[in-house]
This record gives structure tokens, C-alpha cells and sequence, in this order.
């Protein structure tokens, strides 16, 4: 159970292959990265996940991706090879909580800020039929200026780390806490995902969860004011369906007549039986998407390490 657990945490963290140091991060504009991840459009590429990718690198090599994911906060980087979701769909729009809440930041109510998603599914499997898991990971800019120079948050998001058979993106749950099914995708991916995994559980505590305390950190000067959501979850909005084979092509915004809504539920107490007090207080709505070169290989989204003081 316990090698089962670190494959699926890789599946998770989104680790990846690149070259460039970290430098230091002063922010950048919503406009100037959507603009990068734009501008090399192509059709959706069958982008593999391979445990030969691995063999060039030697383990100190991967141990240091590993980190770097756990330290650079850069939203652009050089081309690199993203290790465990290689095929995506970017997209933009707008954060906006409308509900009432004890937690801080950019879960307020009345925050809007400017977002940069990118929807993925965990290892090689893209087309209904196949398991996926399905994952989102989002780059919310505490403003709604495009062109200003603002620090981003990341937030990471998956509905089962093991995949599912789900026809649709927009029919799952996806939570910083997934689900791990034992499935025929990870076990076939065995060896490529202990490789991965091990070398990832030993740079951050709990890589199981990703703790979502940077959006509820934004905008607030004093920490002693910060309340976090232990738990987050995005599903899409009711009544959003496009039969579509590949994931990419269903979240096409265009196919929602040009808006797509997720609902931001948030949680921070469950019962015995792990069933959590969800409350919805927004949604994301989502008004461009692209499939690029740039989204699969050049947007990056910092993972937060643990910290295990938070206040809920």
C-alpha cells in the first residue's frame, strides 16, 4: 500500500524536467504569460510518459527537478518535459467569490482576481474509453488588471490519482486531496512512477495534499489574519456537457458558447466517514482556452510546501 501511495503521489505533483536555474521571483502580468501560452497553438499531441525518458538522468538529476518544482515560483520557464501530465489545454478567466466565509485572501467575499488553468490527465491517457484522471491546476493573479506586475498562487486539483472511466471532464469532483484507485494505468506504469515518486515523497512532507494557504495568504499583510480552507474542491457548474473523445476538444470554451463555470467549494471538517461540509462560495469562469506548445512545455506552477501550523 505504502508504493501504491508513492506512485500516486507522482501523479500528483506534476514533476517535471528542466534545465534553468530558479531566479528570483518578482512577479509577472497575466497578460504577458497568456500571451506566451497562446502563441504556439497546435492540435493535440500524444505526448508520452516514459520511463526511458528517465534513463539520461541520474537520480540526483531527477531529486533536483523535484525541489525546484518545490522552490522556483517562476509562471514561465525554458522548454521542459512535464513528467507525469504531459497532455493539457490552457485556460483564462476570472476567480470570483460571492459567498460569505471565515477564510482570508482571494477566498473572500467579493475577491476577483485573473486566472491562468491548465486541465490535464494524469500519465498517456487522453480519449474517452481510457482511464484519466483528471486534474486542473490553476495561477490566480491577486488583481484584475492585466497588465500589472502581481506575485501568483498556485493551486493543484485532482479527481483520482488512479484515473477513471469518466466520459466527461465536467462530471467529476477534483480536490487537493484526491482519491487513489489502484488502477491498470498505474500498474502498468509501475516502474516509471517509483522512479518518480520516491525521489518526490523525500523533497516535501505531505505530497499527498497540496495545501492551498497561497490564495488564502494573498492581499493579507498580517499572517495572523490568514484562515485557510483544509480543503478545496472544483466541479464544473450543472448542465455543461460536450461529447467530445478528447478531453482537449471538451474544453474548448467556445463549445459553452464562450463562458465555462467551475464551482469553488470549499471544507475544512468532515465526519467519521470522511464526508466533508462543502460550501460553494464562487466560481471560475473561464473565457479562452488553447492547446500549445507553451501550455504543455513552458507554464509552470509552483507547488507550496507543507506547512503544518495552518489555521482553519
Amino acid at each position: 500500500m505504502k508504493t501504491f501511495a508513492l506512485i500516486t503521489i507522482t501523479l500528483f505533483t506534476g514533476l517535471q524536467i528542466a534545465n534553468a536555474a530558479p531566479e528570483t521571483y518578482t512577479g509577472t502580468t497575466f497578460q504577458n504569460v497568456w500571451d506566451q501560452v497562446s502563441s504556439d497553438a497546435y492540435s493535440n499531441p500524444k505526448n508520452k510518459i516514459s520511463y526511458h525518458s528517465l534513463v539520461s538522468w541520474f537520480r540526483s538529476k531527477i531529486k533536483d527537478s523535484a525541489e525546484r518544482t518545490l522552490s522556483d515560483r517562476s509562471d514561465l520557464l525554458p522548454q521542459f518535459q512535464k513528467l507525469a501530465h504531459p497532455n493539457g489545454v490552457c485556460l483564462k478567466g476570472t476567480w470570483n467569490i460571492t459567498e460569505e466565509s471565515k477564510y482570508s485572501g482571494n477566498f473572500k467575499k467579493g475577491s476577483q482576481a485573473l486566472i491562468i488553468a491548465r486541465a490535464s490527465t494524469a500519465m498517456s491517457g487522453t480519449t474517452v474509453g481510457k482511464n484519466r484522471g483528471f486534474g486542473l491546476a490553476g495561477k490566480i493573479y491577486p488583481t484584475m488588471d492585466k497588465n500589472t506586475v502581481a506575485k501568483t498562487a498556485s493551486f493543484f486539483l485532482v479527481d483520482d490519482l488512479g484515473g477513471t472511466k469518466a466520459t466527461h471532464y465536467t462530471d467529476v469532483e477534483m480536490t487537493n486531496e484526491p482519491k487513489a484507485s489502484v488502477t491498470a494505468t498505474v500498474l502498468l506504469n509501475l516502474r516509471y512512477a517509483l522512479k518518480l515518486a520516491s525521489t518526490f515523497g523525500k523533497a516535501d512532507e505531505n505530497p499527498g495534499m497540496r495545501q492551498v494557504y497561497m490564495i488564502s495568504g494573498q492581499g493579507e499583510a498580517n499572517a495572523a489574519n490568514v484562515t485557510t480552507p483544509k480543503w478545496m474542491m472544483v466541479k464544473a457548474a450543472p448542465s455543461q456537457t460536450v461529447d467530445k473523445k478528447d478531453f482537449r476538444d471538451e474544453l474548448q470554451v467556445e463549445n459553452y458558447g464562450g463562458v465555462l463555470l467551475f464551482d469553488i467549494n470549499v471544507a475544512s471538517v468532515q465526519d467519521e466517514n470522511g464526508k466533508k461540509n462543502w460550501k460553494k462560495i464562487g466560481q471560475i469562469r473561464f473565457t479562452d482556452s488553447v492547446v500549445s506548445n507553451s501550455c504543455d512545455h513552458r507554464l509552470h506552477f509552483f507547488h507550496p510546501k507543507w506547512k503544518s501550523a495552518l489555521k482553519h
